[in-house]
């Protein structure tokens, strides 16, 4: 009974040792944070979100002209008041980088749906490609230009 007793303690600090070590000795990488999905500019509210296209339902995708696949990715833009969370008509100009610097040609297009008002812009993405995008926002009446940079690996096979 007793060497069953020292077989299983040997055995379970052969388990632990290759798990890592002991408890004091190993370092548990931290948890990355969420990106961002919308920054606020006094009165206003940016928010912003971009997946790949074959994400979007089929029907939500047809009524607002986007082709569906997984090698083309879609940012979606909005501006909001911040206060009464009213959506707003806004310049949205939008430049789209890899990480070797390739622009990546992108237009924006206004698309309304009830009192809801997006911008769409859709290009083509390589699996494992990170995509830049600077957003570059002018409310309806303002004379402001707000920045907001944010990125995405897009994953495609």
């Amino acid at each position: 009974m007793q060497r069953h007793i020292q077989i299983t303690a040997l055995a379970c600090a052969a388990l632990l040792a290759g798990c890592g070590g002991s408890p004091n000795e190993r370092t548990v990488p931290q948890a990355q944070t969420a990106p961002e999905n919308s920054a606020m500019f006094g009165d206003f509210t940016v928010h912003f979100h971009s997946v790949t296209t074959d994400e979007v339902p089929a029907d939500v995708a047809r009524s607002v002209g986007i082709v569906r696949a997984r090698n083309r990715a879609m940012l979606n833009v909005s501006v909001q008041e911040t206060d009464s969370r009213q959506a707003v008509e806004a310049d949205v100009q939008v430049k789209a980088v890899n990480l070797t610097g390739q622009l990546k040609k992108m237009t924006m297009r206004k698309v309304e749906q009830g009192d809801a008002i997006y911008y769409l812009g859709e290009l083509s993405v390589a699996n494992r490609e990170t995509i830049i995008f600077d957003i570059s926002v002018t409310p309806s009446g303002s004379e402001d230009a707000y920045q907001v940079r944010t990125q995405r690996i897009y994953y495609t096979d």
